[in-house]
């Protein structure tokens, strides 16, 4: 594997993390193993961002579900804005607007939004989730989300771990499987295909 793909640059008001060119496997075995060392030190910063002109918008997506679904790190709304777009997935919707929620939505609570929502946290049974545009989930979803509820069909919803009680896309609905299904242990995301929603791996060559 190579190495030395990685470094941190920290400043005042936190840390930034800064990618070389290589594969993104040995990127994504290299940000686990440094964190996993420091991750004493990490717990305790702002992570400000990514710097890497040679990932896409899903590659660092990935990074960031682990570095805070696995490792629990504080990313600051600023440091998730601009890898937020895909625009392999995320089109004919309104970039600029993102609602953030640190925390996790549970039973009974409704989150609604005329935009995008990322929600830093898990969605509990019994919670619904509504957006405009596009759902992302750094965390666990189970219970009801709703993305393009004006009707866009090329909204998506993403979460680390998809075991939701629906989802709906525009007027398309999924339910939950009568069975559990087994966890691939990557971000998932759902999108409409041949007009129905599928799930599929968050992978960064798709």
């Amino acid at each position: 594997m190579k190495e030395g793909l990685i470094s941190f640059k920290g400043i005042k008001e936190g840390i930034y993390v800064y990618i070389k060119d290589g594969e993104f496997q040995d990127i994504l075995n290299e940000l686990d193993k440094k964190l996993k060392n420091g991750l004493d030190f990490y717990q305790e910063a702002n992570f400000l961002g990514i710097k890497a002109e040679k990932l896409n918008s899903s590659q660092i997506l990935e990074l960031l579900f682990l570095m805070k679904y696995r490792y629990n790190l504080n990313i600051i709304e600023e440091g998730l804005t601009d890898y937020l777009k895909a625009p392999k997935y995320y089109t004919d919707i309104d970039e600029g607007m993102t609602k953030f929620i640190h925390s996790t939505i549970r039973s009974g609570q409704v989150v609604e939004y005329n935009g995008n929502i990322v929600i830093i946290g898990d969605v509990n049974p019994g919670a619904l989730v509504k957006a405009k545009g596009n759902i992302i989930i750094l965390g666990t979803l189970r219970g009801v989300a709703h993305a393009g509820i004006d009707g866009n069909k090329n909204a998506i919803i993403a979460a680390y771990d998809l075991r939701p009680t629906q989802l709906r896309i525009a007027n398309i609905i999924s339910r939950k499987p009568d069975e559990e299904v087994a966890t691939s242990g990557i971000p998932e995301v759902a999108k409409v295909k041949d007009g129905e929603v599928y799930i599929e791996p968050y992978l960064p060559n798709k």
